[in-house]
């Protein structure tokens, strides 16, 4: 006995630049966070390298708070910037 009824539901495949396209309208504050993470990471990685004196944990220490600081604020200003555009 098929219970086939003829009827196909046509599937929706999405390649990853329209997928990310998306998520970017959807969410237009995620990618700025992970952009200014990307861009402390490697602002760190560069003064470490030129660090002088300065201790290998102080050094870590704030560029772990600078990091989490500027992702933080990002999330910040994204809910409130959909807050806004909601009410």
């Amino acid at each position: 006995m098929s219970t086939d009824t003829g009827v196909s539901l046509p599937s929706y495949e999405e390649d990853q630049g329209s997928k990310l396209t998306r998520k970017t309208k959807e969410a237009p504050f995620v990618p700025v966070g992970a952009a200014g993470f990307a861009a402390i990471v490697v602002y760190g990685l560069y003064k470490l390298k030129s660090k002088g004196n300065t201790q290998m944990s102080i050094h870590l220490i704030h560029m772990r708070v600078a990091t989490q600081g500027f992702v933080v604020g990002a999330m910040t200003v994204g809910m409130g910037y959909f807050m806004y555009r909601e009410f």
